[in-house]
């Protein structure tokens, strides 16, 4: 039964669509965030998760965010700043009837204030949601 839930970790980097050798940011570590998780997208990558003070550019963010952990606008923004031009943003949210759980509509909002665009939402694991953003592709146009 072991290796069932080992091939179910490993799914979570192909869910969040994460790649060997990708840098990968993680920023609202604290102590109620999916260790398995973690492991799984430093398996796959094959190096440790940046923190927060990294000044890499990075392939891809991780922002654990719950209820009452500031400024999600705010975040956000500072999560964009060492993103590659076709990076993209996890938040990762506790889901419904967790604590610190987020409504839908509070994310909603604050992205397109941050000047990103949301594009799907999954279950990460048994606690946690993952909403997708990445800058909308009208930045992206080359003339």
């Amino acid at each position: 039964m072991v290796a069932a839930g080992d091939a179910d970790k490993g799914g979570v980097a192909d869910k969040l669509g994460i790649a060997p050798g990708q840098a990968v940011q993680e920023i609202g570590w604290d102590e109620d965030v999916d260790d398995d998780v973690r492991a799984a997208i430093e398996e796959r990558i094959g190096s440790d998760l940046l923190d927060d003070e990294a000044d890499d550019v990075v392939d891809v963010v991780l922002l654990w965010w719950r209820d009452g952990d500031g400024d999600l606008v705010d975040d956000l923004i500072n999560a964009t700043g060492p993103l590659a031009e076709n990076g993209v943003v996890w938040v990762l949210t506790p889901k419904t009837g967790r604590p610190g759980h987020v409504e839908p509509s509070e994310i909603a909002e604050a992205v397109p204030t941050a000047g990103l665009s949301q594009t799907s939402n999954i279950t990460v694991a048994e606690d946690w949601s993952g909403t997708r953003l990445v800058r909308p592709s009208s930045a992206k146009v080359k003339r």
